[in-house]
């Protein structure tokens, strides 16, 4: 199967290279696609130097624009399955195959990852108790039965990938994809996925962001 890796990436100089190392170690450079989203730091001079496709927004739109410009390279280069992989050194390479394993099996069209299921990541304690109150309620307002939202990985079948298209550049765009699975009745499937948080990037500043954006999709509020 034709695999692509899409990673967004906004000033992560700090973490792209070893991002990008350890995707190499499972996927030809070919098919890593970093789409650098109008950093300014050393990001997209890094991911040009590590062989793998780089793409660069020239201002910051943010996270949702930057998976819907790696997706569309990826469909137009004959992207059967397209996987979504944060650059921030936070998701596992070496799961990569067991997110992937549903679309080959042709049980799934899309398949999301769940911190709550299998292994438990060190999710920061406000995040925890943030997710128990919003994650019914975003299953009430969208129609699908998640145990976790807003983790970064995902898997897109070709069929689903050219379906969902996304139009929310910010964070909210993790709340529209719930949507478009769920009014296109796409199969889905949530695996097991681990995340190493650090004090980078984490925290109540996180989650506060995360329900404002999902208020501006209408799913609370």
């Amino acid at each position: 199967m034709n695999i692509y890796i899409v990673v967004p990436a906004y000033n992560e100089a700090r973490h792209i290279s070893q991002t990008v190392g350890d995707l190499k170690k499972q996927f030809p450079p070919k098919n890593i696609v970093v789409v650098d989203d109008g950093s300014v730091d050393d990001t997209f001079t890094l991911a040009q130097t590590l062989g793998v496709v780089a793409l660069r927004h020239r201002i910051n739109r943010g996270q949702g624009a930057a998976l819907q410009t790696g997706n569309e390279y990826a469909l137009s280069h004959g992207a059967e399955a397209i996987v979504h992989f944060d650059a921030d050194g936070q998701h596992q390479a070496s799961e990569v195959g067991q997110w992937i394993a549903p679309i080959i099996a042709g049980t799934a069209d899309v398949v999301l990852g769940s911190r709550f299921l299998g292994t438990q990541s060190n999710i920061p304690l406000s995040k925890k108790v943030f997710f128990k109150i919003i994650i019914p309620l975003h299953n009430l307002f969208i129609g699908l039965r998640l145990t976790d939202l807003h983790n970064g990985t995902r898997v897109l079948s070709r069929a689903a990938a050219e379906k969902i298209r996304i139009t929310q550049d910010g964070m909210a765009h993790n709340s529209e994809i719930s949507g478009q699975i769920s009014k296109f009745q796409l199969r889905y499937t949530e695996v097991p996925v681990t995340v190493t948080y650090s004090e980078y990037g984490q925290g109540l500043r996180g989650a506060v962001k995360i329900f404002k954006d999902l208020m501006k999709r209408g799913v609370v509020g």
